[in-house]
């Protein structure tokens, strides 16, 4: 249940990619966000969840979609067609920083020095990950001037979209917390995705063309997985959890998402890994260990201390 929503988007992510190119991309992030939404909202009708009564419930919802469904949708949307999939799924999936940060400063959740480490660690995994061999290489053997070039292209780019889709879905992780007093997560999930799903859909109407003509049987069949698969399901039972728990330790499996899309790539497009990359699949691995295991790897270094 945990890891089921990363592992639902690595595999979306795979089932979009031979899709992003024919369509447009405020398109399919309308598209991932209504029909999702309202199918979670006949989950909650069945299931008989009580729908949101109070202005609070549908203000707090209000914010949610304009964090998570608009903001993230939008941002991430129009990122991933400004620059390169790999340093795009970097920026995004090093959110669990953000949420760990806000999480400590609004929920008192404790990082810690192995938290820290574990985070950094995760970070250093999902770069070699996604980002080319080749640039790492050359950034290691000349810093100084890869580090300017990588700050200019932030700004001339789609960069800088990716950090603010970041940190909205990270706002919009915590924000679930406090709209989950109002109303059931699952069903703040769904009308959030409707309510933010539907200006997506507006805007694309109103600045693109051309957005289902070049889709085929293939094409819809991805958006569908993409849908239902990698948003109903996987927000579905991401904000669920979410709502409840620790934040840190649960966000730190969004580490887990590029390597479940690098496995899947691997099987269902022959995409061969890199030595980097498997190296970066053990330091996401080890990451999670460090950030969920924390607060014992702290009681044994203190009792280790003591003893001393």
């Amino acid at each position: 249940m945990l890891i089921a929503p990363f592992f639902l988007w690595g595999t979306a992510m795979v089932a979009m990619k031979g899709v992003l190119p024919v369509t447009t991309p405020l398109f399919v992030a309308g598209v991932r966000l209504v029909p999702a939404g309202v199918l979670i909202l006949l989950v909650t009708v069945l299931l008989r969840l009580p729908q949101p009564q109070t202005k609070k419930a549908w203000l707090w919802i209000g914010l949610f979609a304009l964090l998570d469904g608009l903001m993230f949708q939008g941002f991430l949307a129009e990122g991933l067609d400004r620059t390169g999939a790999g340093l795009g799924s970097v920026m995004i999936d090093s959110q669990p920083i953000a949420i760990a940060l806000l999480s400590n400063w609004l929920f008192s959740e404790q990082i810690g020095p192995w938290g820290g480490l574990g985070l950094l660690v995760g970070v250093t995994g999902i770069s070699l990950i996604g980002l080319p061999d080749d640039w790492l290489l050359s950034w290691v053997n000349d810093t100084s001037v890869s580090l300017s070039v990588s700050v200019q292209s932030l700004f001339d780019n789609g960069e800088w979209l990716m950090l603010l889709a970041s940190l909205s879905m990270a706002l919009g992780t915590v924000s679930i917390r406090f709209v989950s007093r109002h109303v059931h997560p699952v069903v703040a999930t769904g009308w959030h995705m409707i309510i933010g799903g539907i200006p997506l859909f507006v805007m694309s109407g109103l600045w693109e063309t051309q957005q289902w003509t070049n889709l085929d049987s293939v094409g819809w069949l991805s958006l569908t997985y993409a849908t239902v698969f990698g948003s109903a399901i996987a927000y579905g039972l991401f904000f669920y959890i979410a709502s409840s728990g620790n934040l840190t330790s649960f966000t730190s499996l969004t580490f887990l998402t590029p390597v479940f899309a690098l496995i899947f790539s691997n099987l269902l497009l022959g995409e061969v890994l890199s030595s980097l990359q498997w190296v970066g699949v053990l330091f996401t691995i080890i990451s999670i260990y460090l950030i969920n295991q924390r607060e014992k790897l702290n009681a044994l270094g203190k009792q280790v201390v003591e003893n001393n």
